[in-house]
């Protein structure tokens, strides 16, 4: 009778702490067992009770990924990079969804723009704010050897150190204060259906002239303005970019802000 009562206890502790588990474990569990829909569905609820992380956000992108939900994936491997853009493993993942999507986006940016966004991957936002306090405090030994000093060489360095670390300073200050703000970014947005209709006029019942563009999903927008009209059925349109040329209106349900 001993046995069987320490058994049930025994059976009670475990499943008491199974339960009690975080989400975001449990959900690896799931994904570790290839249970992708329940993992996505413990990924969310663990964003739910304890917040938004990179970690987790990944997370889920490779659950969606596996459950054949393209763009969903697309968006929390973008949220993941936005709050740690030094995440190696969500850029790589999000380059290779990238080549599974049908509407490719063009690479129309500059030389000096794709050099930025490749230095501002180096580090998170946090990381960043630490190396402008760095530079800030070397600014001001050398404004201090420069003033101090006595020696005419030490002094030439001091300012002209000084005023080299001035403008790495301040730029760092920029891609400090872009990675920060880089997750409350709403103007950037993924198609989540199989395949949008978007059209060059607003509203369900739109002209039988008005020019329909079709795009699946994955592909990438930018929100450029909005627009509800009223007695119709979808709630909101939104006027998008695409590949910064194109621009059409889509239902606000077709896509969602990354």
């Amino acid at each position: 009778m001993k046995h069987i009562y320490f058994t049930i206890l025994f059976l009670f502790s475990a499943a008491s702490m199974m339960f009690a588990a975080p989400l975001a474990v449990q959900a690896d569990s799931a994904y570790n067992k290839e249970d992708y829909s329940t993992a996505v569905r413990l990924y969310h609820q663990a964003i739910e009770a304890d917040g938004v992380s990179p970690e987790v956000c990944y997370n889920l992108a490779n659950a969606y990924y596996r459950i054949g939900r393209p763009g969903r994936a697309v968006i929390y491997y973008e949220r993941a990079l936005a709050l740690d853009p030094s995440m190696h493993d969500a850029r790589t993942n999000l380059e290779f969804v990238n080549t599974r999507i049908l509407d490719r986006p063009e690479d129309d940016s500059s030389f000096l723009g794709n050099l930025h966004r490749s230095i501002s991957s180096w580090m998170s936002a946090d990381a960043w704010a630490w190396t402008a306090f760095a530079l800030f405090v070397i600014i001001l030994g050398c404004v201090a050897v420069y003033i101090f000093s006595g020696n005419i060489i030490l002094r030439k360095a001091g300012f002209f150190g000084g005023f080299i670390m001035l403008f790495v300073f301040a730029y760092v200050l920029v891609i400090a204060s872009g990675t920060a703000s880089a997750y409350d970014d709403y103007s950037r947005a993924v198609v989540v259906v199989p395949t949008a209709n978007m059209a060059t006029t607003p509203g369900v019942s739109t002209s039988k002239n008005a020019k329909i563009i079709p795009v699946h999903e994955g592909t990438r927008v930018e929100i450029m303005d909005s627009m509800a009209i009223p007695g119709d059925a979808v709630p909101m349109w939104y006027d998008v970019k695409i590949n910064n040329s194109t621009r059409a209106w889509v239902k606000s349900t077709d896509i969602e802000r990354i």
